[in-house]
């Protein structure tokens, strides 16, 4: 038999202790795993932290590389120096609705479209002099169907037809040096030929200046200029014989390029430009220098290789070497101003673009009115204009330097901090005013260097058609015959004539003109 005994104070407070004991370290337990887990949470909070933060850098620098890209899509041969062939199939069609790429830089013209009243128009007349006559005679009455005879005409009515003659052979020019036995002593004396009659068969001056027209200024490939030269006048030229003319015609005429080259040297101003050039599989670089009347081309290795020797007032493109160029004033392309204002008024839509732009087309405005004339701009409009100049280009630095820092896209990258473009154009805008408004205070300074553009335009062409030149010759080779043609060009002088004429004589009209 179990007997109970009875449970003291004592054994009752254990118990409950006991008890307390487990349930706190039940909690403690929890307690426990709950700072472990939170240790846990805290570590990946740090580390996603440092995540965010990674993505919000290449998300930042994402945005800042999709900005550039979006501007670079907006660029075209209009707003930028970008050449036109370059804007493709996706030109936009003409029309008010759809402007943006055939807005030209110019300011609209209140002039009809054509030609102006004053005009010297060309248009096809009648020849007084005739080559060949016929003559159209009735056969029969017209009233009441009676024969008719010549001699009975009553006068007559003029019509004329222009047309080429059909090609004839070449004309075989036969030369023939007789020798002469002398009736005193008896030594035979033999003719000399033409100095220019070298060979036993060879092609005449003629024919060879064609050659030289068609492959230097139209620009046919030597293959395609063979096959019309054997279509049109059935001479059977192949290829090593074209780049045979080619080479001797630029040998020929050296001297009168050199001194196109010092001509272009010493004249008060000159437009220079560059453009990449083919050869041999390699980039290269055709440099141009020219005037209004002269044209001078080289081919060099290098960008920077700049011409020396040089004075007078230079304008070009703001490419950086062309400051290299000692004892020259420089004048800067506004046209190339214009473009990268539009850009930033239609892309960036900055305001102080649009009245940069404003302010440099009535300047041109004023100094063409001046110019007609025969005067130079009055002191007080150079004076207000310049105060206006000033004022943009401020504001302009204002807007930019209030605006927040580019981040550059490759983090730790040295040098000076990444600018956007319209800030690095004021700054040209501000450091090279006097550059940039040269044509304010010097007549001769055109506002543009479209002359050396227009010099270069075809020497991209002759690219795009043939590709490139095979060797360094052929190459200095066109830079020649291609200088001699264009001065030619400017001077109103007859191509053909000029290919076949005496070189001293060429160089005695250069210094004359």
């Amino acid at each position: 038999m179990v007997q109970d005994f009875p449970m003291n104070q004592d054994t009752i407070t254990i118990s409950r202790l006991l008890e307390e004991n487990k349930a706190l370290a039940a909690e403690n337990a929890v307690l426990r795993e709950t700072v472990e887990r939170q240790a846990t949470l805290v570590a990946s909070n740090a580390v996603l932290r440092e995540v965010v933060e990674r993505q919000a850098a290449v998300i930042k620098t994402l945005e800042v590389r999709l900005a550039e890209l979006e501007r670079r899509l907006g660029l075209n041969s209009s707003n930028s120096s970008k050449p036109p062939s370059s804007d493709g199939l996706k030109k936009p069609p003409a029309g008010k609705d759809n402007n943006r790429r055939t807005r030209s830089l110019r300011e609209e013209s209140t002039r009809k479209s054509g030609g102006q009243q004053g005009h010297k128009g060309e248009t096809l007349r009648q020849s007084a002099e005739p080559d060949v006559v016929v003559d159209h005679f009735p056969e029969q009455c017209s009233a009441c169907g009676s024969p008719l005879a010549e001699t009975g005409t009553m006068g007559y009515r003029v019509r004329q037809v222009f047309d080429l003659p059909e090609p004839k052979p070449l004309e075989v020019t036969e030369h023939r040096a007789h020798g002469c036995r002398c009736g005193q002593c008896g030594h035979e004396t033999r003719a000399p030929f033409p100095e220019d009659v070298r060979a036993p068969v060879q092609y005449g001056a003629r024919i060879n200046a064609i050659v030289v027209y068609l492959l230097h200024f139209q620009l046919l490939p030597e293959d395609r200029l063979a096959t019309l030269m054997k279509d049109l006048f059935g001479v059977g030229m192949v290829p090593a014989t074209i780049a045979r003319v080619s080479h001797n015609c630029a040998a020929r005429f050296q001297g009168v390029v050199d001194l196109i080259c010092m001509l272009v040297k010493t004249a008060t101003v000159k437009h220079l430009d560059e453009t990449g050039f083919r050869v041999g599989g390699k980039t290269q670089w055709l440099h141009i220098a020219s005037t209004v009347f002269l044209t001078f081309y080289r081919v060099a290795a290098k960008r920077g290789s700049m011409l020396l020797d040089v004075v007078g007032t230079v304008v070009h493109d703001h490419w950086k070497s062309y400051y290299t160029m000692e004892g020259v004033l420089h004048a800067l392309c506004n046209a190339h101003h214009l473009r990268e204002l539009k850009a930033l008024v239609e892309i960036e839509k900055e305001d102080w673009a649009r009245k940069m732009q404003k302010l440099l087309r009535l300047a041109c405005h004023f100094t063409n009115l001046a110019r007609e004339r025969d005067r130079p701009l009055r002191p007080i409009q150079v004076v207000r204009i310049k105060r206006c100049y000033d004022a943009i280009v401020a504001e302009g630095l204002a807007f930019h330097e209030a605006q927040t820092p580019l981040v550059c896209a490759k983090p730790g990258r040295r040098g000076r901090p990444k600018r956007r473009t319209g800030h690095n154009l004021l700054l040209r805008l501000e450091n090279r005013r006097e550059d940039v408004l040269r044509f304010l205070t010097d007549p001769s300074v055109p506002f543009t260097n479209n002359q050396a553009e227009q010099d270069g335009r075809m020497m991209k062409l002759r690219q795009k058609i043939s590709g490139g030149f095979r060797s360094q010759q052929g190459a200095e080779e066109f830079a020649v015959t291609r200088s001699l043609i264009s001065t030619a060009r400017k001077h109103g002088w007859d191509i053909i004539h000029t290919l076949m004429q005496d070189p001293n004589t060429l160089i005695q009209r250069l210094r004359s003109a």
